[in-house]
């Protein structure tokens, strides 16, 4: 007994702890010096395999300023940054709802696909049948609907049973593929499945043929902001979000909140295929989307499911895409090196979360005396 009153115990060297909250200004700053050093990283990484760099260590300026000149150094490489972020940000916008109702919708990219498919089947069909105003609402519709559905089937299947969503989600993105590839043999019976630019269903230009998708995305923006914070429908996704439990005490229905906001999900990754179907390709294959469905994720949970902070991370991540591209083509390094350089900056910015929301305790000279219990 003696022995064991006197065992003597060592506190940890580290031990983390939860933040109950930390200023925005300092939750910035954390991000944008994770920010710092990842490009740091990306420079040593470059010096390291980029044979320009080693023959010349000082374009190492030139290296970072790759970065800048991908998305600003002409109006067209500007137009075309605003467009890739919108349509970004479009997708991101779609899952706030559900990601803070803490139902994790992994499949903005079926979603969003699924929307592509009903704008391009209206204008495949009745195309040059019908005027070209008509023509644009009927996808419009068509695209919404079709997002809509999509989103609502695994919410059918949450409310009702219990399903895990986000394994339902991601699952619902392989079969819109194969769904949209069923379509392009019945659609192009040549086999190619190249179904190719349709000559209806264009949305009008307003001074540049982007201006519209950007317009829309704003407005989208802002008209999200206000539903998620100060509309009745937003305090139930909230509360919904908090707590399951304490949304049934105070009399909100669960089961019609998720089915509600996973139809509302589905319907702006629709919009957001419509804006791609007639803003921009005029086509569909089974890559339309692109990726975007399952990045938009990391761009909204990097801003907190806050749409006037996705403007920010959607246009972050653009910026390093399209960095990552003028990297490939002024220094003409291996088709992967982009990627990684994209990849350790997002680490870090990922990274830089875990110091937001956890602080670490180093043991200091007295705790690291060893005590009698």
């Amino acid at each position: 007994m003696a022995n064991e009153k006197n065992r003597q115990v060592r506190e940890p060297l580290i031990h983390l702890t939860r933040r109950a909250g930390m200023a925005p200004l300092k939750a910035w700053g954390i991000r944008i010096a994770a920010v710092a050093l990842g490009l740091l990283v990306c420079g040593i990484a470059a010096f390291l395999l980029v044979d320009k760099l080693q023959q010349n260590p000082g374009r190492i300026g030139e290296f970072y300023y790759t970065f800048i000149k991908g998305s600003f150094a002409t109006p067209r490489k500007l137009w075309k940054f605003l467009k890739d972020l919108s349509i970004l940000l479009c997708i991101a916008l779609a899952l706030t709802p559900a990601f803070r109702m803490r139902f994790w919708n992994t499949g903005a990219e079926g979603q969003t696909l699924m929307g592509i498919w009903g704008a391009i089947a209206v204008a495949f069909y009745w195309g040059g049948k019908v005027p070209e105003g008509l023509l644009l609402v009927g996808m419009f519709l068509a695209a919404v609907l079709c997002g809509a559905v999509w989103g609502l089937i695994p919410a059918l299947f949450k409310a009702k049973w219990g399903t895990n969503e986000t394994l339902f989600t991601l699952m619902m993105n392989y079969v819109a593929s194969y769904f949209v590839a069923y379509f392009l043999v019945i659609w192009v019976p040549s086999g190619s499945s190249n179904l190719g630019k349709l000559k209806f269903g264009k949305l009008p230009s307003f001074g540049h043929e982007y201006l519209v998708i950007i317009l829309v995305t704003l407005l989208l923006t802002i008209g999200l902001h206000i539903y998620v914070n100060y509309s009745k429908h937003g305090y139930e996704i909230n509360v919904v979000g908090e707590s399951v439990r304490t949304a049934r005490y105070v009399g909100i229905g669960v089961g019609k909140v998720i089915i509600r906001t996973m139809i509302l999900s589905g319907a702006l990754c629709g919009l957001a295929g419509y804006l791609i179907a007639a803003g921009l390709d005029q086509t569909i294959t089974t890559e339309s989307v692109g990726g975007q469905g399952f990045t938009a994720i990391m761009v909204c949970w990097l801003a907190k499911f806050h749409p006037i902070g996705m403007i920010l991370t959607s246009g972050l991540v653009t910026l390093l895409d399209h960095g990552a591209a003028q990297i490939s083509q002024d220094f003409s390094v291996a088709a992967d090196f982009p990627d990684v350089v994209v990849g350790i900056i997002l680490f870090f910015i990922i990274g830089s979360e875990f110091f937001i929301q956890y602080q670490v305790h180093f043991r200091g000279h007295e705790a690291g005396k060893e005590r009698v219990k």
